[in-house]
């Protein structure tokens, strides 16, 4: 029999609410086995005493139920986004406040790189007002170099005329919804969605495997993770090809990597029928460390990058109205089938009249296929409201929602996309509890940092980045917030029964505070500091 360690503690927050506050845990063969005070457990018979926590707090290891692994590859490139960020290495790279600013970090980073694309990130053009960044303006950082820059949302890409030229794409006739025009015909360099993306890709040096499944991008995502807290993480986008699936089994086998990948395989260039037989198949080959076997199917794009789908009347500013991105009759399709082999679902919806698509599309599923504790899941599901939430509980789903949009983009959606009153509702938790849905909240890191108690801080307090708060009614208690990034994440990967709170036989995966986050007031949340994790028993320091 392995040794059993039992790690003292100053506080353990469970998230079990048989016993939700305990000082000690012990731990065997990578498992819980059991949580109480010493005496309690010395009862499990000869064990060592471990206190090198006995000054911290302990809690389930933090769930990240919406991330992407390009989290850590990203950072290889030249980070244009508008707030400060911290690499992998913990370094400070400050927010870009202007487009000449983005124009010039690009312009630094082809001269420092030589030859080849130039490849930004993190980009938002609504922070600069009416200003649209143009090929024109990427020319000025080279005139025969492919340059691009990825949004922040990760649904637009902008790139200069090289790029265009050697995608085939600097030519008029191009009738794409995703590809605006400028007044000479040509495309202005601004790709909206996979579609018009996808041709621009290899242009500026992007891979999805590379972003996915890259050895030291993996590493840095891992290194994120500890960071942060969190002991398991998804990637909610990926291919999940031979290669890649090869890749990740590597990483996540060797013996000191510190978290439990949960890819998803994306419904794109893929049949729905061949998307849940390939998810279905690699469920199996599934190891501790890498859990595969759902899919992701992604129905419209960003809301400030007005790519998303909302329902009359709109977007606040009059802008035209949202791409679809997958056709109802592959989400109804991809859901039958899914439903049919066990396969669970995530579903992408950022507008109210794409969630609405998705519900019709449920309810008509399940009519043709019944299926108990599915628990298909939808993923930020921004502009529900209450009546949404209702349906989403009749029909057993579960949501998780995109709490960090009320500090990075609510003053914008209050102004700009979606107005004051449909802005109050967003990522409503509050209307969640009340309608009974399981429900999580995420980062979508990279999208905004990987950071789930800064994530549990925006969904209790709902600051926007000028101090507004973006609808009092829909915040939460920290206790609540708490279990949304560990039981209630859990709960949305069907991964409960192993991780989420700490208690008897689950995963002895936890994150350790130095603070306890009960204790200190609402606003403080977001600075309790991450000490590092344990995960399956292996101690991490961040």
């Amino acid at each position: 029999m392995s040794e059993t360690l039992v790690y003292a503690a100053r506080k353990i927050l469970t998230m079990n609410p048989s016993r939700p506050v305990a000082t000690h845990v012990a731990v065997r063969d990578g498992r819980i086995l059991g949580v109480g005070n010493a005496a309690e457990l010395a009862g499990w018979g000869a064990h060592r005493i471990d206190t090198r926590f006995a000054n911290q707090v302990l809690m389930p290891g933090l769930v990240e139920g919406h991330s992407h692994l390009m989290a850590g590859a990203l950072w290889r490139y030249t980070y244009c986004g508008y707030f400060d960020a911290r690499d992998p290495s913990s370094q400070l790279w400050p927010g870009l406040k202007s487009l000449d600013a983005v124009v010039q970090a690009l312009a630094t980073a082809a001269q420092r790189s030589g030859q080849g694309p130039v490849l930004g990130w993190g980009f938002d053009p609504i922070y600069f007002g009416a200003s649209r960044c143009s090929r024109a303006d990427l020319d000025r950082v080279s005139a025969d170099r492919p340059v691009g820059v990825l949004h922040a949302s990760g649904h637009i890409l902008n790139v200069n005329s090289a790029a265009l030229a050697q995608a085939g794409l600097l030519r008029t006739g191009i009738e794409h919804p995703g590809i605006p025009l400028g007044a000479d015909g040509l495309p202005t360099g601004e790709m909206k969605g996979p579609e018009a993306m996808g041709p621009v890709f290899g242009a500026v040096g992007l891979s999805r495997s590379f972003l996915s499944a890259d050895r030291q991008g993996v590493l840095d995502f891992a290194r994120l993770c500890v960071r942060a807290g969190v002991t398991t993480a998804t990637d909610l986008a990926a291919s999940l090809d031979e290669a890649e699936v090869d890749s990740l089994q590597r990483v996540t086998g060797e013996a000191d990597f510190p978290v439990r990948l949960v890819p998803l395989l994306r419904l794109i260039a893929i049949q729905p029928a061949d998307a849940v037989a390939r998810a279905a198949e690699l469920a199996g080959r599934s190891t501790e460390r890498l859990r595969m076997g759902r899919i992701k199917v992604v129905a419209d794009g960003s809301i400030q990058g007005f790519s998303a789908r909302l329902r009359w009347p709109g977007y606040y500013n009059g802008a035209p109205n949202g791409l679809w991105y997958t056709a109802p009759e592959a989400i109804r399709e991809t859901f039958v089938h899914a439903l049919r082999q066990g396969v669970q679902v995530h579903t992408h919806t950022n507008g109210d009249e794409a969630t609405a698509l998705v519900l019709d599309c449920m309810t008509q599923a399940l009519l043709e296929s019944p299926a108990a504790d599915h628990r298909f899941t939808l993923q930020h599901c921004q502009l529900a409201d209450d009546a949404q939430f209702r349906r989403m509980a009749a029909l057993g789903m579960c949501v998780n929602l995109f709490a960090n949009h009320h500090f990075y983009w609510g003053d914008e959606h209050r102004a700009v996309t979606v107005g004051p009153e449909r802005a109050s509702r967003m990522n409503a938790c509050q209307s969640a509890i009340a309608a009974g849905v399981p429900f999580a909240i995420h980062s979508d890191a990279p999208i905004t940092p990987l950071a789930p108690l800064f994530t549990a801080w925006c969904a209790v307090n709902r600051l926007t980045a000028s101090g507004h708060v973006l609808g009092e009614a829909q915040r939460i208690g920290v206790d609540e917030a708490l279990r949304a990034i560990t039981l209630g994440a859990a709960i949305t990967l069907k991964l409960d029964g192993e991780i989420g709170s700490i208690e008897c036989g689950k995963r002895a995966d936890f994150c350790v505070l130095d603070e306890d986050p009960t204790a200190v007031p609402p606003l403080a949340l977001k600075d309790v500091p991450v000490w590092g994790t344990v995960q399956g028993g292996e101690v991490h320091a961040a």
